[in-house]
């Protein structure tokens, strides 16, 4: 009688530490920053190009943005390992999304400043609880709130969640800042710069939590852009340099490419280590990875290494 055929191993029996995640998400870097700043600036100077210059209005224009932030978004989540212009397009799609949310949030519907929103402030507290009420349900579905190490599909649509609040409360601040206290955009831009730099020196020479520090600059680096895109785009005599925000939106763009290219060209030359399989917080069990999965002796250089099947996940 011929002996029984060994039973295949099961995923269920496999050890989540014998196995790697390749990262989705860049480290928080100057580069970062600065790609950053660069890519919420032009997400403030295209939907006043659209939604002003060209008058398409607050409504036609957010769904414009929000049809291509849709796009790329299911793209990043669906690759396998971080591709920076990927990355960035995300990115720049939540600034302009955002910024045509708090627009209409807090002006109304219309190609001007219409007088039938919420207003800068009530904007700006509405988000705020919003953006708060997105951290409890990060909290408690378990996800790590490191965002340099996160390797799990459930913890990357939170963090793409946080990022496209952030942004649009970063907006409807920014505007509080500047008109309703009556600071002006150059009195909020030197504000804002003072409060970054506190955050800056905190992150080296405090105790601070630095997940709280990248939060609170990640917000506050929107309506920092946005004052660098009224300096180009406005006219001179209102201390602009006049660029318009054609000319400004084509000046930004050329820049974001090519810091990106550059990014590329890093992330190509030194690939970015794998993270651990990802395990809940609270529980401890394994969760559903959100890039390849690889052996834990996986070469980066590699072009094409063969995907692991990892170990069994609880939850989808």
């Amino acid at each position: 009688m011929p002996s029984k055929a060994p039973e295949p191993l099961k995923v269920s029996d496999l050890d989540s530490r014998d196995y790697r995640v390749l990262r989705k998400l860049p480290h928080v870097t100057v580069l970062f920053w600065v790609i950053k700043i660069v890519a919420v600036t032009l997400g403030e100077t295209a939907g006043d190009l659209f939604g002003i210059t060209l008058k398409t209005g607050y409504v036609t224009t957010e769904l414009i943005f929000l049809g291509y932030f849709l796009v790329v978004l299911a793209l990043q989540i669906r690759a396998r390992r971080f591709h920076p212009a990927l990355f960035w397009a995300v990115v720049l799609g939540t600034s302009m999304v955002g910024t045509e949310m708090s627009d209409f949030l807090d002006r109304g519907p219309g190609h001007g400043s219409a007088a039938n929103g919420v207003g800068y402030g009530w904007g700006a507290i509405i988000l705020t609880s919003l953006l708060a009420l997105v951290f409890l349900a990060w909290w408690r579905t378990g996800q790590t709130y490191d965002v340099e190490n996160i390797a799990s599909r459930k913890g990357e649509i939170l963090y793409w969640i946080a990022i496209l609040v952030s942004n649009t409360l970063g907006t409807a601040s920014g505007d509080w800042l500047s008109d309703d206290t009556g600071l002006g955009f150059r009195g909020a831009f030197l504000l804002i710069t003072a409060i970054m730099a506190f955050i800056v020196a905190a992150h080296y020479w405090t105790p601070i939590n630095t997940t709280l520090l990248f939060w609170l600059a990640f917000i506050l680096t929107r309506p920092l852009g946005a004052a660098g895109g009224d300096a180009l785009t406005k006219p001179a005599d209102d201390g602009g340099l006049g660029w318009g925000t054609l000319w400004g939106s084509a000046a930004l763009f050329g820049l974001l490419v090519l810091l990106v290219v550059h990014q590329s060209h890093r992330v190509h030359r030194q690939p970015l280590p794998p993270l651990p399989y990802p395990l809940n917080r609270r529980t401890g069990q394994p969760q559903r990875p959100n890039g390849a999965v690889v052996p834990r002796s996986h070469d980066l250089r590699r072009t094409a290494a063969p995907a692991a099947p990892g170990p069994a996940r609880k939850d989808a």
